[in-house]
């Protein structure tokens, strides 16, 4: 089995979630029919949803499930835009931070696009954390045009904890609703939504141990959201569409789960992230660790830069030796792209392409760390002997240096867009 360092990706379904999702799949009903096995099934979803609204500090109303955080991300950002226009038109600007997953990053900017949006973008400093000085001065400057302000809960790439309070304490004083993405946050720290005074949260099965395909936005009693999509009117009128009991029942398994289990688990695993870091410090000097430390810093994440040398190079050639890892940054048709992220944190292009990304989850051990400290040496110091290749033939030139190993890699246009 490789050593799996990749659980912001998504991470293994846990035990108790596979017993749930294959208990309800041996079953039928539709949550929204009227008969036993439609009562049935509702009664499993309301079952979760109490679950999940206990597990992030939210009353079970203000559970709104969906079919992951992509979709969550997208109904809270166009959702709230368009209310708030709705009420007022003036009302056009959207504040997001420049680091945000691309699920919030592209809707936002399609609403820049075809909607009329005025978007400005908040800028992070060199460990990306939001500027709180600017974002004051922002809503100082207009407060009534603003429509919404959207800021992640915890980044996905560096691992950096945001300020989401001082973040709502600014926006909502000024009577603007604030969004955060929590999805990489949901399971690896302690998530308030209550406490948090956020209008709108994403959340994610995936990534803690539950199926993919399944997620929730947890939105205000109070507030407002205009559909994204139309049908049953399922959700509150929010998100129609026929749930999936099966898979929110085994992400409410998982929740219940991960929430038991966290003060112990982030101590498990910051150790785990703590012996990595420490390993890689120690055996390559061209390493740099990226993103916040300490308690500003999800337990599992452990984000490098490496000099001199190509992430995807690196990424491929630990692949090879069984250690599977993630650069972080978005990648089309085999083009690879430095991270909007290390850019906005100051990085320049050269080392932000060196990126590499370590994440680790209920499933990590000792022997995953073990695994890749005795691989990184070797394959770093392939990677670096090929050096940093022009951005057409990357791939090409990590092909080359794994197939000195005897393996071949796939070709550029097989090779996804990792996002996550």
């Amino acid at each position: 089995m490789p050593a799996y360092l990749d659980h912001a990706a998504t991470t293994p379904l846990s035990a108790a979630a596979l017993a749930a999702l294959t208990r309800e799949l041996a079953r039928t009903g539709n949550p929204s029919s009227l008969h036993g096995s439609g009562r049935r099934a509702r009664r499993a979803v309301e079952d979760a949803r109490e679950t999940i609204a206990a597990a992030v500090g939210a009353h079970p109303s203000e559970v709104i499930f969906t079919s992951g955080g992509t979709e969550a991300d997208n109904l809270a950002v166009k959702g709230l835009f368009w209310s708030r226009v709705a009420t007022d038109p003036t009302r056009r600007r959207i504040l997001c931070s420049a680091v945000e997953h691309h699920a919030v990053l592209d809707t936002v900017e399609w609403l820049e696009r075809h909607e009329g949006a005025e978007v400005t973008w908040l800028p992070v400093d060199g460990d990306g954390r939001v500027d709180l000085d600017f974002l004051a001065a922002e809503i100082a400057r207009d407060p009534d045009s603003i429509a919404l302000v959207t800021v992640m809960w915890a980044n996905n790439e560096v691992g950096t904890v945001q300020p989401v309070p001082a973040v709502v304490a600014l926006a909502t004083a000024a009577g603007i609703p604030v969004h955060s993405d929590a999805v990489q946050a949901f399971g690896s720290l302690a998530v308030d939504f209550k406490a948090s005074g956020l209008a709108a949260m994403s959340i994610s099965g995936h990534k803690i141990g539950g199926p993919v395909g399944v997620g929730a936005l947890l939105l205000g009693r109070a507030v407002t959201l205009t559909p994204v999509q139309h049908g049953g009117g399922q959700e509150r009128d929010v998100r129609s569409g026929t749930l999936d009991t099966p898979s929110i029942a085994a992400f409410a398994a998982a929740a219940e789960e991960v929430t038991a289990a966290l003060t112990a688990e982030t101590r498990r695993i910051g150790g785990l992230r703590d012996r990595l870091v420490a390993g890689i410090t120690e055996r390559i000097p061209g390493a740099t660790v990226r993103g916040a430390t300490g308690a500003d810093r999800l337990p599992g994440n452990a984000h490098f830069t490496f000099q001199g040398c190509e992430g995807d190079s690196l990424l491929f050639l630990l692949d090879l030796a069984g250690v599977e890892s993630s650069t972080g940054s978005a990648c089309t048709a085999g083009v690879p792209r430095p991270s909007h992220v290390l850019l906005a944190m100051g990085l320049d292009e050269e080392t932000a392409r060196g990126a590499q990304r370590f994440t680790l989850g209920h499933a990590s051990t000792d022997a995953d760390v073990d695994a890749l400290l005795a691989a990184l040496p070797n394959a770093y110091l392939k990677a670096k002997q090929a050096g940093m290749a022009g951005h057409e033939s990357t791939i090409q030139t990590a092909g080359t240096v794994a197939r000195q190993g005897g393996s071949v890699l796939p070709a550029p246009a097989d090779l996804p867009r990792p996002v996550e």
